[in-house]
């Protein structure tokens, strides 16, 4: 039967491309908040660069959790991130771009029906919110974003989910999870975006998400036979993080749409976010008495990229300093108060992206300021004494807290319905990369 299903798809995407001419034809009329470009040579070259570095943080997460994992699940670990990239990209080409960006049903979702196959996505108009670089740029660089997402996840339910059962949640993940908040968040008629939520590059669209859907599968999937392993390589976690805190400059100064003053503010943040982060959790390591660790100082720096994300283009650079301790230590301290004999989020993902994320898009409504950003307008972060900001992040984050886990959790359910979630014991036992792939390190 799956082969058949796989035959199916493989034959309605080819058709459907070969023939798009026949049912996509180009609007001479630009569609809501498609502009006419206006190409600015810096910025538009600025952002390939940045897309190509976004792309890069995905292989990147898949060597950081690829070392974490046991010997015997390396391959599988780092393919599921690799394979976020094949999949999300055809998936966003066909439908999910205009699910995230296309004209807006309610605030809630975009009709995909007008960028289905990418059409009207050109290289001679823009979106209304990056003028400067041709729209087609602005989908690709978008689409990085969810590649990543559904990578993010795999980490909590590592050493013991079936393959292609993982695919499926990832394309439904994108689908029903990830287009409604990105939707909502960054298209101008979103509900959030409306409300005046600040997520400068994917606090909650991307690593609140991902991490309320990895607390949801752990629960759902269950414990491991095996909880505590030896990381297989801690040279590829180093690497791993080195990759994504490199690639992590594209997240979010890429996020200013151009080459300017704010995307070298939203680079120069996320550099002290990430650095103080991971002092402030080596530090505190000592502190409780364990030893200062590579890999403490790895998820030290990655939480400090998780937090500054919704930040980066809107605090000052002290104020980046301080969100980096502070989501550091809570996070530090939420992995060693994690009840993992009763939850098995095998490599921590909740506590380090969604926790992180929680953290700095509260902390984006302390420490925003009008000075670094004037899309921040009169309400300014908590500390300027105004509580307006930091009320609405606050609304947003227990809303998208709700959407993401029980969306989530449904989503496990409907694809453990369809096909098993988990591998058998045995399999389990012999190791995915044996089991799911018949190749080993």
């Amino acid at each position: 039967m799956r082969k058949i299903i796989l035959s199916v798809i493989l034959i309605t995407v080819l058709l459907l491309s070969i023939f798009s001419i026949s049912f996509i034809t180009e609007s001479k009329t630009l569609g809501p908040h498609i502009v006419e470009l206006k190409l600015d040579t810096g910025d538009t070259a600025w952002m390939i660069v940045a897309t190509a570095l976004v792309l890069l943080m995905t292989p990147g997460l898949g060597f950081f959790y690829g070392g974490m994992v046991g010997k015997k699940n390396v391959i599988s670990t780092m393919l599921q991130s690799f394979m976020a990239m094949v999949i999300v990209t055809v998936l966003w080409v066909v439908v999910g771009f205009g699910l995230c960006f296309g004209p807006s049903l309610g605030g809630f979702i975009g009709d995909p029906s007008s960028n289905i196959f990418f059409q009207g996505v050109s290289a001679n108009t823009a979106w209304e919110l990056a003028p400067t670089i041709p729209m087609i740029l602005f989908a690709l660089f978008q689409a990085k974003f969810a590649i990543i997402t559904p990578a993010l996840i795999t980490g909590a339910f590592a050493e013991r989910v079936r393959f292609w059962a993982y695919l499926l949640f990832m394309v439904l993940f994108i689908l029903f999870i990830y287009a409604p908040l990105c939707h909502m968040t960054w298209h101008p008629d979103g509900l959030f975006f409306g409300w005046g939520v600040l997520d400068f590059a994917g606090g909650t669209v991307v690593h609140m998400s991902a991490g309320w859907a990895a607390l949801a599968g752990a629960i759902f999937l269950g414990k491991r036979k095996v909880q505590k392993v030896n990381p297989a390589r801690i040279t590829y976690v180093l690497l791993g993080t080195g990759l994504l805190w490199f690639g992590w400059f594209g997240f979010n100064a890429g996020s200013a749409v151009g080459a300017g003053s704010l995307a070298a503010q939203a680079l120069g943040t996320t550099t002290i976010a990430a650095a103080s982060a991971a002092m402030a959790w080596v530090f505190l390591d000592k502190i409780l008495g364990h030893k200062l660790s590579a890999m403490g100082a790895c998820i030290g720096a990655v939480v400090g990229l998780v937090a500054i994300t919704p930040a980066a283009g809107f605090v000052s650079i002290p104020h980046a300093l301080a969100i980096g301790i502070i989501a550091s230590v809570i996070s530090n301290l939420v992995v060693s108060k994690f009840p993992k004999g009763k939850i098995d989020d095998a490599l921590d993902v909740f506590a380090c992206h969604g926790v992180g994320g929680m953290v700095g898009m509260l902390l984006t409504g302390v420490f925003a300021s009008n000075s670094v950003n004037s899309i921040v307008g009169k309400n300014q972060g908590l500390i300027f004494g105004d509580a307006t900001l930091f009320l609405i992040q606050l609304k947003a984050l227990v809303l998208v807290s709700i959407f993401a886990f029980v969306g989530s959790y449904i989503l496990f359910f409907v694809v453990n319905k369809i096909t098993p979630l988990r591998v058998t014991e045995e399999k389990e036992e012999l190791g995915l990369d044996i089991s799911q792939h018949g190749e080993f390190l």
